[in-house]
This record gives C-alpha cells, sequence and structure tokens, in this order.
C-alpha cells in the first residue's frame, strides 16, 4: 500500500522495551528513491540527540496510532553511532552503523534492499545465512562497502518537499510530498502542488520519469510538458491510492507500471 510521507512524520518508534522517539524527516537514496533511513528525535527516550533507524529494523507499523515497532531495546540505540543528522551521511559512516547493527547492505545486489526488494531480508540472521552472534558480521557488511566510494546519495525528503518542479516547456509547481510504498519503503510518486498554474491540483509524477534533479539549485526537471501533466488524473490526499488509479495515471503518460516486475511478498501462511 502507498503512504503519505505525512503519515510518517511524527510517528512513535517503539523499542522492545519503551519509546526511542519520534520521526522527524527521512532520508531516501537518490539513486534508487528508496528510504533508506528514518531521522528519529530520541529525546523522548532519553537521549540528547537524533538517531538513525533503518526500515531494516522495523515491523508491522500501527498506521492508525502512528506507531512503528522496531526489533532493537533502547540500550542498543544509545549505544549506536553518533551521526550529525543535520549533515550529509556518509557511505563509510552507513557501514559503521550497518555494521553495529549487523546488518547486510543495501547497496549491490540488484535489489532495492541488497539481492532482495524487502528491507527485512538484511537483518541479522537473515543475511547469507549469518547468527545475530555471529562476529563477522560487521566486518562482512564494512568489506562490501569498502568498494565503493564514499560518495553521500541520502537525501531529506523535508529538504527535497521545497524543491521546484519544471515541466520540459516551463515551471509547473512544487513538491508537496512523497508517496511511499510501505513493504519496500520505495518512493513512488512525488506529490506536485500546481497551484501556481491550476487552483488546487495536484499530481503524481513518478521518479523514473524525472530527467534531472539539480540539486545545488533545488529543481527537479521533467520530461513531460505543462498540457500532458495538466491533464493527467488529479490526486486527492484524502482518498488512498489503489492499483487501479496507479494503472489510470501511467495509461495517460504512455509509461510502464512497475507492479508486474516485483515479486508478490509471500505470507506468513504462505511459508514453509
Amino acid at each position: 500500500m502507498l503512504r503519505s510521507i505525512k503519515e510518517m512524520e511524527g510517528a512513535t518508534i517503539g523499542a522492545s522495551d519503551g519509546i526511542i522517539g519520534r520521526v522527524t524527516d527521512l532520508y531516501f537514496d537518490d539513486e534508487a528513491w528508496v528510504i533508506r533511513y528514518l531521522i528519529v528525535d530520541a529525546s523522548e527516550g532519553h537521549l540528547d540527540r537524533s538517531v538513525l533507524i533503518s526500515p531494516i529494523s522495523i515491523g508491522r507499523p500501527n498506521w492508525p496510532e502512528k506507531i512503528f515497532p522496531v526489533s532493537l531495546t533502547r540500550k542498543q540505540v544509545s549505544g549506536s553511532p553518533d551521526i550529525d543528522t543535520d549533515k550529509p551521511v556518509s557511505r563509510q559512516q552507513e557501514m559503521g552503523y550497518l555494521g553495529y547493527y549487523a546488518y547486510g547492505s543495501y547497496w549491490g545486489g540488484g535489489g532495492l534492499w541488497g539481492a532482495s526488494p524487502y528491507p527485512d531480508q538484511l537483518q541479522a540472521g537473515l543475511v547469507r545465512g549469518e547468527s545475530h552472534t555471529d562476529p563477522t558480521a560487521g566486518k562482512q557488511s564494512q568489506g562490501i562497502g569498502e568498494q565503493r566510494h564514499d560518495d553521500s546519495h541520502l537525501r531529506s525528503c523535508n529538504a527535497v518537499g521545497r524543491y521546484y518542479v519544471h515541466a520540459s516547456d516551463g515551471d509547473l509547481g512544487h513538491v508537496a510530498g512523497f508517496l511511499i510504498e510501505d513493504e519496500s519503503w520505495a518512493v513512488r510518486y512525488l506529490i506536485v502542488n500546481t497551484s501556481n498554474w491550476w487552483l488546487g491540483h495536484e499530481v503524481l509524477i513518478a521518479p523514473r520519469w524525472i530527467d534531472h534533479v539539480d540539486w545545488a539549485e533545488c529543481m527537479v526537471s521533467v520530461g513531460l510538458t505543462r498540457e500532458v501533466i495538466k491533464g493527467s488524473p488529479h490526486y486527492d490526499s484524502a482518498t488512498p491510492l489503489d492499483r487501479a488509479q496507479e494503472a489510470e495515471i501511467h495509461t495517460h503518460y504512455g509509461r510502464t507500471d512497475y507492479w508486474p516486475r516485483e515479486p508478490r511478498r509471500a505470507k506468513p501462511e504462505d511459508r514453509p
């Protein structure tokens, strides 16, 4: 199911032994367009800093009460690497973070999360047959990362939520939010507010349709004309977006959809 980023802001992160804090921002990977970390103000959990929480550790959210349970203790989180979330997070810092929790690395493997479309497959004990007490888990994660460059590809959803959007023939509007797939944590759509041109009109643009993002100039460029975008199905944030509506949007733009290429996630009753 698709969830608005606004449904995640302010959500409570609950550890196995109490509250860690509340979500203040989310970092997405600007290459794969997947949420990699939640930024959590942990002052409510008696820490004087913000911490990173990976979707790898998040269980089934309680959406009505906006509670995200995580398979961590508050002590684990308090001992996690101190990362300044007001500055770009480097790959080296990510390696330290993943190594601390004995998680597999998400880069490489061909999927959104390593070889899998889902983050929980990178938990300790599920990655390459590792156990929770495997002393080499962190080293394995670091070894993979050392073969990669140290450039950061993590972007703040709060920051990008203020970017302008430019169509192929002129200004279009600005980013007003994101729609996130709640199992894979993939960013499926940018919500674009076009009120400067068409009063009260919001449309959806998939990251795959973006030609270029100028991070320095805070500009998203889309290879679609304003007239084509104006004629697209309107987005109503008060109504959950279903698959039929998604198909209508893709058909309007003449673009292929994303869901046939992703395997159906096995439900607990389907697993041996």
